[in-house]
């Protein structure tokens, strides 16, 4: 006789009554009476529970008082039309096998609304309620969206190194890496003797794949990174994590204005891909955290991004102060937008995602081609509703008198950059780049409020649980 083989719960919901079946899950909740017990199965492969009915004169009662919310079971029965409303389809249950019995006086999530805070405190169990696993599915899909957009355009997908020695945005806030016993550190002359460590210099957790990203560029042409990246900045906000995911495409030959169509395709290609292939979990997201998030998502796809200068842009938030706007941050030429800034120009000023461009150079990283004014850079920030910039970018600086210069007024150490400032001494080529967090794209995508929410496992200041 052949074995019955399991079918996932997402193909169960479509299929035609009549079969005999075989489904695996967890309960999320039972309820019924002496008579029948309804159990409602979720596999993780849908949003949506499939309903087990359960006959107390088929199933013994000491199955079923096992079968609790969070244990995990086994159900063959046959698959019938529905007399409840919600779902086409159900199993009528000829047999259930309890896999992993759950104390349900113990196990924290229950059918009750729990609060996002307190389900980032057992987040080894949060990934299995609806909303994480919402999260989780729009995750991968957004994931494979990236590969694919890349690989339709012949893009080379590139491993950047984790480790390294360089600091790619000059800002120093790295995590260092080393097997050096911290309680009895060698020294020589007074400083951190680093040729005993293990790579026989001082080495952290990358910042970017961007430096390295170039090399495959003036190599291949066009390559993107996809992988993890860490700062050790004290921030702790709900925009920041200390590990995080980045797409980061390099290309030769691009221009600025290349750069940026390239930019506002891809964006405009992940959330279409996220309508089209995650509606299911954006319908549950926005009913239950965000009412406006599928009609934002559309918004974005079907509009042209505004491009403005930064100085326009200073010039649009001067004016609005003028007239009454507040804003916790300062406004005027040389400092760096806030998030504040950001969304009011895109939610207030103009209505649509915003193309920033041409900063001053002194706010900008050391890399930007500098424009011919000697003040600004060729720089872009992408700014979206409710996250402000989701992508930075820029043409990258390819005359090599330049870039030195550049590295020597800001008074950076050349013994990391000797490899990089090679690239300008054999075939430089103009180049561009930018980079997109992950997580920021899926803050936007998911609706959700908390970067900490995105993320299977967060890691921020003071938290590096699970």
């Amino acid at each position: 006789m052949e074995t019955l083989k399991r079918t996932k719960v997402r193909a169960l919901l479509s299929m035609e009554p009549g079969k005999e079946v075989l489904a695996k899950g967890w309960v999320r909740t039972k309820r019924g009476n002496k008579q029948v017990k309804f159990i409602a199965l979720n596999d993780g492969s849908t949003i949506n529970n499939i309903q087990v009915v359960a006959d107390t004169s088929l199933i013994s009662e000491d199955i079923l008082k096992t079968v609790t919310t969070g244990a995990s079971i086994g159900v063959t029965g046959k698959l019938v039309p529905s007399i409840g409303s919600g779902q086409a389809v159900e199993i009528q249950a000829s047999e259930i096998t309890v896999y992993g019995e759950c104390d349900p006086m113990r196990f924290p999530l229950q059918k009750k609304d729990t609060s996002l805070e307190f389900l980032r405190t057992v987040a080894h169990l949060r990934l299995r309620t609806n909303t994480f696993g919402a999260i989780l599915r729009i995750r991968n899909q957004m994931a494979y969206a990236i590969h694919t957009f890349f690989n339709n355009k012949g893009f080379v997908y590139l491993h950047t190194p984790l480790i390294t020695e360089s600091d790619a945005e000059g800002a120093g806030d790295m995590f260092q890496v080393t097997t050096m016993d911290l309680a009895n550190v060698p020294t020589h002359d007074g400083k951190v003797d680093f040729s005993k460590d293990f790579f026989g210099k001082k080495t952290s957790l990358t910042v970017s794949g961007q430096l390295e990203g170039e090399l495959g560029a003036t190599a291949v042409g066009e390559i993107y990174t996809f992988g993890p990246t860490f700062r050790a900045e004290n921030s702790n906000t709900p925009r920041h994590l200390a590990e995080f995911w980045m797409i980061e495409p390099e290309m030769a030959f691009y221009d600025i204005e290349d750069n940026m169509e390239l930019a506002e395709e891809f964006v405009k290609y992940l959330v279409q891909w996220a309508l089209d292939h995650c509606m299911e979990d954006l319908q549950f997201l926005n009913d239950k955290y965000d009412d406006g998030l599928i009609e934002r998502l559309r918004s974005v796809v079907g509009i042209e991004f505004q491009r403005v200068t930064y100085t326009e842009a200073v010039s649009i938030l001067e004016a609005a102060i003028a007239a009454g706007q507040q804003f916790e941050f300062p406004v005027h030429w040389g400092t760096d937008f806030q998030s504040e800034h950001e969304r009011y120009l895109v939610e207030k000023h103009f209505g649509k995602p915003v193309i920033l461009t041409d900063f001053p150079m002194a706010i900008k990283a050391f890399y930007m081609k500098q424009n011919e004014d000697g003040k600004t850079v060729r720089g872009m920030d992408i700014l979206f509703p409710k996250i402000g910039e989701i992508i930075g970018g820029s043409e990258r600086e390819a005359s090599l008198e330049k870039l030195e210069k550049r590295i020597s007024d800001l008074g950076m150490s050349r013994k990391n950059l000797e490899w990089y400032i090679d690239t300008r001494r054999y075939g430089t080529v103009p180049h561009s780049g930018f980079g997109l967090g992950f997580e920021r794209l899926l803050l936007f995508v998911t609706g959700m409020s908390n970067i900490r929410d995105v993320i299977p496992f967060p890691r921020t200041p003071k938290n590096a649980e699970f």
